[in-house]
């Protein structure tokens, strides 16, 4: 989990009186699974509650599936999402299911007109070219290329870009929390000796800004699919003070440090953050396998269990052929994938890789849809048979 941090001003205990200049603040227990998981306790100028206006039409942004039962290995030229102005309206599902949506976006510029909150689910953007601010009432987040923003669900942020072109990969996870994986982490939630990243790897928010004005402040609210419009008439980034282990974070990629052996390691090395349902992986520069007979390469895997993705970002990839950069490949359940022909005997005596890709391997079924589908590498499924064994 996330460590405790406290910024700006608290009150000595909690659920005490606790005034600037003789006003009540007015305290918020942001909590999740009830009151039995991590937590934040905020302190408002004004009470969070002062809705002023509910506006009667709601979006539908709820994906549509073009293939429900996939049981073919496929690729998608994630580049080729079109940029749009609007952040909202730049993400674009490409794979999902009932646990977790998986998106691309390539949004212009930020957005300040108004504010955004997802109500049912934890997010975790993965920043693959861009610069820019992450804006919340805890304070802003810098971040550059290779970022994840772990931002979690109910947290009301804006984005500003300093960039133009500005590409994501977005995760957004509907069964539950997405954390650092337990076995990297002791009985009191304390990152161990063995795990591949530290705490000091952990950016929280900084500058903390508290916002006195009142006025229309449109937030627009995401719940299962549906996209709401609230006007509250104070300013969503009022916090005097926080404190507590449930906040937005940034953590980059290339503070990611590999495990190796002297055979090849499995994925589950890799892994950077987990689900109920999914997991996320970092593939970064590393040595590779160091046994005098080791084969670089990864064998050849049955998915029985999970849907394997993977999104590739930088670099190239000695098991893969025709990598692009922002492409996503998806390794069904049910067929096994490996290797691309020659890249077995071509990794033998290879001393390094300089690969970035981030995997997404989710344990139930993902359903493809259309958006994806207008971007998909049509032949990729056939790119195991060797170039001299195909006809025509």
């Amino acid at each position: 989990m996330p460590y405790y941090v406290r910024a700006g001003q608290v009150p000595p205990k909690r659920h005490i009186q606790f005034r600037t200049n003789g006003k009540l603040l007015a305290e918020e227990l942001i909590s999740t699974e009830g009151f039995s998981d991590l937590y934040a306790l905020v302190y408002h100028v004004y009470p969070p509650t002062r809705v002023k206006a509910i506006l009667p039409d709601t979006k539908d942004l709820r994906p549509r599936a073009a293939i429900a039962n996939n049981m073919q290995h496929r690729a998608f030229r994630g580049f080729r999402i079109q940029p749009h102005s609007d952040y909202l309206e730049s993400r674009v599902v490409v794979l999902f299911n009932e646990d977790v949506h998986l998106s691309l976006a390539a949004p212009t510029q930020g957005f300040s007109d108004y504010f955004f909150k997802n109500a049912s689910a934890d997010e975790l953007i993965f920043v693959h070219e861009g610069r820019g601010e992450l804006r919340t009432a805890f304070g802003k987040i810098p971040f550059q290329p290779g970022d994840y923003l772990h931002i979690p669900r109910g947290t009301i942020y804006q984005i500003h870009f300093n960039t133009s072109e500005n590409r994501l990969f977005i995760v957004e996870s509907y069964c539950g929390a997405i954390r650092f994986p337990r076995r990297y982490m002791n009985d009191y939630g304390q990152l161990m000796e063995h795990s591949p990243f530290y705490e000091r790897d952990i950016r929280p928010p900084i500058d903390l800004e508290t916002h006195y004005e009142t006025g229309e402040f449109i937030i627009k609210i995401k719940k299962r699919g549906e996209l709401f419009t609230y006007i509250y008439d104070t300013h969503p980034f009022d916090y005097v003070g926080w404190d507590g282990c449930l906040y937005p974070y940034a953590f980059s990629i290339h503070d990611f440090e590999p495990i190796t052996g002297r055979v090849h390691q499995p994925p589950p090395v890799h892994q950077n953050f987990e689900a109920r349902q999914f997991v996320v992986c970092s593939f970064v520069p590393r040595m590779y396998d160091y046994h005098p007979l080791a084969i670089p390469a990864p064998y050849n895997h049955s998915n029985v269990d999970s849907d394997e993705i993977l999104y590739y970002v930088e670099g190239e990839f000695m098991s893969r052929k025709h990598v692009e950069r922002g492409m996503i490949t998806l390794h069904p359940m049910g067929i096994p994938h490996g290797p691309h022909p020659g890249a077995v005997e071509r990794s033998i005596g290879a001393k390094e890789t300089k690969e970035l890709a981030v995997m997404v391997d989710t344990f139930r079924p993902l359903q493809i849809t259309p958006e994806a589908l207008a971007i998909e590498m049509p032949e990729y499924y056939t790119t195991w048979i060797p170039e001299t064994e195909k006809t025509t």
